[in-house]
């Protein structure tokens, strides 16, 4: 039941942020303060309606695995299997009991734990008291981390049987090399297999330290019960210090080509290269730049050149992906195995002429009236703020970045696009990786 009316608040609250549409909008007011314990904490009050939306992310991403790739991962996913006296069936069943919705997950730069409940009191108790207990008093009990582990194992098998994940993993590898953004967050079958669950306690020990998390918080609190919470999520965490900051990303100083072997219908292309950071000054001459490019959907140049004109692809797309350092800048397509070849060579040279032209003025403007028309629906529910406020707390990005973004898409100039195109993307030196039937790419190449 409260399950029930917890979805019901959530479909209310979008619709009246659709309503809210039509009149002049202004982001969120966030309020930002440090707890006792030294966590960084971002709240925004909504109290239209009885739910809160937390978010506790911690530098604890895969990048700080180490050679145990997977350990981030494996932990995260350990925190709900039991904490203090409670095995992983108990904690379900407190979750459930109240409607609430609990997760931990991990990515690359930041593991996260997500917390939504109705602020009923008796309900948000026992959801805070849980979520706060899987944080600072995981159990790791020892046949439950091998329930988990075999699990990975297998869902790993499943991924080399997927040539859309093979690719994605290869390319990481081919942009990043030795960088620990190299490694896929889920681990191989020969890390997860050497895990033991000393790292866990180990990996958790270090990280989830309460200067090493930002708290978001989004519901109908008052800055004091915000306080309290805050406070209450974070009281069983020692201090600690944050790690280190990663190594920088470096260049790539050629072209890299990897071509896998894989029985598939189609063949699977990914190419890519170092893009930039959530900091970077270049960030929205590259979003907007990207949005033409190939980041806007069926109305982007590449869908124009390789789908539209030519009918090589049904799907082509390229994105920035904004990290802690430089993220990926990647593209990829799926074609016929006999057309690699021609699909690749449409893909960089619309690349290289867009590099070099930079976009239209009629591109431009209506890049810019297609992200700032839709940015109020990115941020039209407390489940998307609280997502923002955990990228604006991490990242350190400014409290007036909701605010200014449409004002920054909008001050964007051709010429600042070509510009940083220019200096940022270098088409002599992106790492591609093939995945399909070789023989038939042999063939193509041929032709």
């Amino acid at each position: 039941m409260r399950t029930d009316r917890l979805r019901i608040f959530s479909s209310v609250c979008a619709l009246l942020a659709l309503a809210a549409l039509s009149t002049a909008w202004a982001g969120p007011k966030i309020e930002t303060w440090e707890s006792s314990k030294g966590a960084r904490v971002l709240f925004v009050a909504a109290p239209e309606l009885p739910i809160l939306d937390a978010h506790l992310v911690f530098d604890a991403g895969s990048a700080r695995d180490g050679e145990r790739s997977g350990l981030a991962s494996v932990t995260a996913g350990m925190l709900t299997q039991g904490a203090g006296e409670w095995d992983a069936n108990t904690v379900a069943e407190r979750i459930e009991s109240v409607g609430a919705q609990l997760s931990v997950s991990a990515g690359r730069d930041f593991s996260t734990l997500s917390l939504r409940t109705l602020t009923d009191q008796s309900a948000m108790e026992t959801a805070v008291e849980t979520a706060a207990k899987i944080l600072s008093e995981p159990k790791f009990d020892e046949s439950d981390f091998e329930r988990v582990r075999q699990n990975r194992l297998v869902s790993l098998h499943q991924d080399e049987q997927d040539p859309r994940t093979v690719g994605s993993k290869a390319i990481y590898r081919k942009i990043f090399g030795d960088h620990p953004y190299a490694a896929d967050p889920a681990g191989t079958l020969e890390t997860v297999g050497a895990l033991q669950r000393v790292d866990l306690v180990d990996f958790h020990r270090r990280y989830y330290v309460a200067r090493n998390a930002v708290v978001a918080i989004v519901g109908a609190l008052s800055p004091n019960q915000a306080r309290d919470l805050a406070e209450r999520l974070t009281a069983g965490l020692e201090s600690g210090e944050p790690p280190p900051r990663l190594p920088l990303v470096p260049d790539l100083k050629h072209q890299d080509l990897e071509e896998l072997s894989f029985p598939s219908t189609q063949t699977h292309v990914y190419v890519g290269q170092p893009g930039m950071r959530r900091l970077d000054p270049d960030y929205f001459p590259l979003y907007v730049g990207n949005h033409i490019l190939g980041g806007s959907g069926l109305v982007s140049l590449l869908v124009d050149e390789v789908r539209e004109k030519r009918g090589l692809s049904y799907s082509v797309y390229s994105y920035f992906l904004p990290m802690a350092e430089r993220g990926p800048f990647l593209m990829g397509l799926q074609t016929k195995n006999d057309q690699v070849t021609l699909a690749r060579e449409v893909l960089m040279d619309t690349v290289r002429r867009f590099r070099a032209e930079g976009p239209t003025p009629e591109e431009l403007a209506a890049a810019i009236k297609n992200i700032t028309g839709g940015f109020p629906l990115r941020i039209a529910s407390n489940s998307k703020v609280v997502n923002y406020l955990a990228v604006i707390g991490f990242y350190g990005l400014p409290l007036d970045y909701l605010d200014r973004f449409n004002a920054r898409v909008s001050a964007v100039t051709r010429e600042q696009i070509r510009d940083a195109f220019n200096r940022r993307v270098h088409p002599d030196r992106f790492a591609t990786v093939i995945v399909g039937p070789l023989a038939d790419r042999v063939a193509d190449s041929a032709d």
